[in-house]
């Protein structure tokens, strides 16, 4: 939101500064004609450097909360094949996202990014565009989730990013052909093609960034060249407004961590040591993404040395946990962040 505001003001002076000039060329005699339109180059040129500022900003943050929580949390899995009941999504009451954001602030984080559609399909706010989200009759929850989780995090000084996953052709690969819906069933895999699901995903982007207006990052899932091109889904971020910056995760696992839109992406694995590229490295405290049976926390020493490593290696780290069925951070996981939270402070004394 900051960052946001400062570029509106930049964007203020760079147009006053443009009104002086245009009345001192008139006054000069040095008028320009009222069709003449901006250099191609010079506002290519601008938007770059602008992009550069706002990775040069990500990287600042350095730690954030990477959170897992969808209907993947309970079928007891990692990947949701079909369409399951809404009613599954069911925490048993009021989801703390006020616990998530105080147990970042214990960690030292300063974003967080909340699983807003996974491979289920199901939606954790209301969408126009679907039926299949937080607000279906049959879901027991009927709150937005993603604006408590955006209030929360930004009620503790936090930024707040979305992550959002993209149907995919390798969905279809093989034996899993057809099982992994991702999408929700007013745009079934099975009923529309690629081009639809395409407009359907970027409409529901772009309604994420208008009800969530200080929302900064997208975390796209499974989002590469086999989806579209690289320039397309730069201008397509663009379009979101400015101050947004989004990541992508490619499907291959080869590619993962190579510069695709803003942010390259790495998962449990190192970029090299001279890598170059803005990028953020995501691990799990936990042993999975998702919440499963016989979840444990991992120790802050591990945590701390991965994150030593991730920075060094000119990357963000974002930690994932994975709140149980009633939405709520393990308890090992909460001493684990407050530990980790200690120490970063302690070496730094």
């Amino acid at each position: 939101m900051k960052r946001r505001k400062l570029l509106c003001a930049l964007c203020l002076i760079v147009v006053v500064f443009m009104g002086f000039s245009i009345i001192s060329g008139a006054v000069n005699g040095n008028t320009t004609s009222k069709n003449q339109s901006p250099q191609p180059d010079r506002m290519a040129a601008d938007a770059k450097e602008s992009v550069k500022e706002l990775q040069a900003g990500f990287r600042k943050l350095q730690f954030g909360m990477f959170i897992h929580y969808n209907m993947a949390t309970y079928k007891n899995t990692q990947w949701v094949p079909g369409y399951h009941s809404p009613a599954d999504f069911n925490p048993g009451g009021k989801v703390d996202t006020d616990a998530w954001a105080d147990a970042a602030v214990s960690a030292g984080m300063t974003y967080g990014v909340l699983t807003v559609k996974h491979v289920a399909g199901f939606c954790l706010w209301d969408s126009k565009y679907t039926t299949y989200d937080v607000m279906h009759p049959d879901c027991p929850y009927k709150q937005d989730l993603v604006a408590q989780f955006v209030k929360s995090f930004q009620s503790r000084g936090l930024e707040v990013g979305l992550y959002y996953c993209w149907r995919h052709p390798g969905f279809d690969a093989g034996k899993n052909k057809g099982k992994y819906k991702v999408l929700p069933p007013e745009c079934d895999p099975a009923k529309h093609n690629l081009e639809e699901q395409i407009r359907f995903q970027k409409k529901q982007i772009a309604e994420l960034i208008g009800k969530y207006p200080d929302v900064f990052y997208v975390w796209n899932d499974a989002l590469d060249e086999k989806l579209m091109r690289a320039d397309e889904a730069k201008a397509f971020i663009r379009s979101l407004g400015p101050g947004i910056l989004a990541s992508s995760n490619w499907w291959d696992w080869g590619k993962k961590g190579t510069p695709f839109v803003d942010i390259a992406v790495k998962e449990v694995r190192h970029f090299p040591e001279d890598n170059k590229a803005p990028g953020e490295t995501c691990w799990t405290l936990e042993q999975k993404w998702f919440w499963q049976e016989g979840f444990r926390s991992g120790s802050a020493k591990d945590v701390l040395s991965h994150m030593t490593k991730a920075h060094a290696r000119n990357s963000n780290f974002l930690l994932n946990v994975g709140p149980d069925k009633e939405g709520r951070i393990i308890e090992s996981s909460v001493k684990a962040l407050a530990e980790i939270g200690k120490q970063r402070k302690d070496s730094t004394k």
